[in-house]
Protein backbone atom coordinates (compact mmCIF):
# COMPACT_ATOMS: atom_id res chain seq x y z
CA UNK A 1 0.00 0.00 0.00
CA UNK A 2 2.79 2.82 1.14
CA UNK A 3 4.36 1.81 -2.62
CA UNK A 4 1.27 2.92 -4.32
CA UNK A 5 1.02 6.27 -2.14
CA UNK A 6 4.38 7.25 -2.68
CA UNK A 7 3.62 6.77 -6.46
CA UNK A 8 0.84 8.75 -6.30
CA UNK A 9 2.49 11.53 -4.72
CA UNK A 10 5.75 11.14 -7.17
CA UNK A 11 2.92 11.23 -10.47
CA UNK A 12 0.10 13.39 -9.37
CA UNK A 13 0.90 17.05 -8.54
CA UNK A 14 -2.39 17.61 -6.63
CA UNK A 15 -4.85 15.10 -5.58
CA UNK A 16 -7.31 16.90 -8.02
CA UNK A 17 -4.91 15.61 -11.19
CA UNK A 18 -5.28 12.01 -9.59
CA UNK A 19 -7.85 9.90 -11.89
CA UNK A 20 -11.32 8.53 -10.77
CA UNK A 21 -10.64 5.50 -8.42
CA UNK A 22 -11.47 3.19 -10.75
CA UNK A 23 -9.74 4.31 -13.50
CA UNK A 24 -6.89 4.69 -10.91
CA UNK A 25 -7.18 0.85 -9.97
CA UNK A 26 -6.64 0.14 -13.94
CA UNK A 27 -3.53 1.95 -14.20
CA UNK A 28 -2.13 0.88 -10.93
CA UNK A 29 -2.80 -2.84 -12.13
CA UNK A 30 -1.35 -2.23 -15.57
CA UNK A 31 1.95 -0.54 -13.90
CA UNK A 32 2.23 -3.94 -11.77
CA UNK A 33 0.51 -3.41 -8.60
CA UNK A 34 -1.05 -5.99 -6.55
CA UNK A 35 -5.26 -5.94 -6.52
CA UNK A 36 -4.68 -6.50 -2.91
CA UNK A 37 -2.69 -3.78 -2.19
CA UNK A 38 -4.41 -1.29 -4.86
CA UNK A 39 -7.50 -2.02 -3.01
CA UNK A 40 -6.09 -1.35 0.30
CA UNK A 41 -4.42 1.94 -1.18
CA UNK A 42 -7.78 2.99 -2.57
CA UNK A 43 -10.32 2.12 0.41
CA UNK A 44 -7.21 4.38 2.58
CA UNK A 45 -7.34 7.07 0.76
CA UNK A 46 -11.15 6.84 0.62
CA UNK A 47 -11.23 6.70 4.10
CA UNK A 48 -8.80 10.00 3.73
CA UNK A 49 -11.40 11.74 2.25
CA UNK A 50 -14.12 11.18 4.88
CA UNK A 51 -11.59 12.41 7.55
CA UNK A 52 -10.68 15.37 5.30
CA UNK A 53 -14.67 16.07 4.93
CA UNK A 54 -15.51 15.39 8.57
CA UNK A 55 -12.77 17.75 9.88
CA UNK A 56 -13.36 20.61 7.14
CA UNK A 57 -15.10 22.94 9.45
CA UNK A 58 -11.81 23.07 11.81
CA UNK A 59 -9.59 23.77 8.58
CA UNK A 60 -8.99 27.45 9.43
CA UNK A 61 -6.79 28.20 12.16
CA UNK A 62 -9.26 27.73 14.75
CA UNK A 63 -7.76 26.39 17.51
CA UNK A 64 -4.74 27.26 16.48
CA UNK A 65 -2.39 27.05 20.02
CA UNK A 66 -4.64 23.37 20.94
CA UNK A 67 -2.36 20.81 22.98
CA UNK A 68 -3.16 17.15 22.09
CA UNK A 69 -3.37 14.97 24.66
CA UNK A 70 -2.85 11.53 23.71
CA UNK A 71 -5.24 8.72 24.94
CA UNK A 72 -3.08 5.59 25.97
CA UNK A 73 -4.48 3.92 23.01
CA UNK A 74 -3.21 5.91 20.95
CA UNK A 75 0.44 6.17 22.90
CA UNK A 76 1.00 2.60 22.65
CA UNK A 77 -0.37 2.13 18.73
CA UNK A 78 1.40 5.35 17.63
CA UNK A 79 4.38 4.81 19.47
CA UNK A 80 7.20 6.58 20.89
CA UNK A 81 8.68 7.95 17.42
CA UNK A 82 5.54 8.71 15.61
CA UNK A 83 3.89 11.17 18.36
CA UNK A 84 7.34 13.06 18.59
CA UNK A 85 7.59 12.81 14.51
CA UNK A 86 3.54 14.52 14.80
CA UNK A 87 4.93 17.22 17.96
CA UNK A 88 7.98 18.17 14.97
CA UNK A 89 5.30 18.61 12.85
CA UNK A 90 3.55 20.52 14.58
CA UNK A 91 6.42 22.95 16.09
CA UNK A 92 7.49 23.50 12.54
CA UNK A 93 3.80 25.11 11.32
CA UNK A 94 3.49 22.33 8.75
CA UNK A 95 0.77 20.36 10.91
CA UNK A 96 -2.33 22.57 12.07
CA UNK A 97 -4.59 20.75 14.42
CA UNK A 98 -7.64 19.70 12.04
CA UNK A 99 -4.70 18.32 9.67
CA UNK A 100 -2.79 16.40 12.94
CA UNK A 101 -6.34 14.65 13.98
CA UNK A 102 -6.26 13.11 10.34
CA UNK A 103 -2.54 12.45 10.26
CA UNK A 104 -3.64 10.68 14.08
CA UNK A 105 -7.00 8.66 12.49
CA UNK A 106 -5.52 8.01 9.02
CA UNK A 107 -2.05 6.16 10.79
CA UNK A 108 -4.24 4.40 13.54
CA UNK A 109 -6.60 3.13 10.40
CA UNK A 110 -3.17 1.11 8.88
CA UNK A 111 -3.43 -1.13 12.28
CA UNK A 112 0.56 -1.73 12.20
CA UNK A 113 1.24 -1.23 15.97
CA UNK A 114 3.88 1.01 17.09
CA UNK A 115 3.76 2.93 14.38
CA UNK A 116 7.36 3.12 12.38
CA UNK A 117 9.11 6.57 11.53
CA UNK A 118 9.25 5.66 7.70
CA UNK A 119 4.89 4.53 7.78
CA UNK A 120 4.12 8.23 10.06
CA UNK A 121 6.20 10.01 7.39
CA UNK A 122 4.52 8.91 4.62
CA UNK A 123 0.78 9.32 5.87
CA UNK A 124 1.54 12.77 6.88
CA UNK A 125 3.08 13.12 3.33
CA UNK A 126 -0.10 11.91 2.03
CA UNK A 127 -2.20 13.78 4.83
CA UNK A 128 -0.07 17.08 3.51
CA UNK A 129 -0.51 16.60 -0.46
CA UNK A 130 -4.24 15.35 0.05
CA UNK A 131 -4.89 19.15 1.89
CA UNK A 132 -2.06 20.83 -1.08
CA UNK A 133 -0.33 22.25 2.11
CA UNK A 134 2.31 24.65 1.32
CA UNK A 135 5.32 23.24 3.12
CA UNK A 136 9.11 24.36 4.49
CA UNK A 137 12.27 22.76 2.34
CA UNK A 138 13.36 21.84 5.09
CA UNK A 139 10.23 20.23 6.62
CA UNK A 140 9.88 18.22 2.83
CA UNK A 141 13.15 17.28 3.04
CA UNK A 142 12.30 15.30 6.66
CA UNK A 143 9.34 14.06 4.98
CA UNK A 144 11.05 12.81 2.00
CA UNK A 145 14.07 10.83 3.86
CA UNK A 146 14.62 7.49 5.62
CA UNK A 147 16.82 5.27 6.17
CA UNK A 148 15.10 2.01 4.77
CA UNK A 149 14.95 3.60 1.57
CA UNK A 150 10.76 3.30 1.34
CA UNK A 151 10.43 6.88 0.72
CA UNK A 152 11.52 9.18 -2.47
CA UNK A 153 14.90 10.94 -3.25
Amino acid sequence: MFDILVYLFETYYTPQACPKAEILAHKLAAIGFEDEEINEALSWLHGLRESAAMHQPLLPQHHAHSIRVFTEHEQQALGHEAISFIRFLENSGALPPALREILIERTLAIHEYPVSLPTIKIVALMVLWNHEVEIDHLVFEELLTDDENRLCH
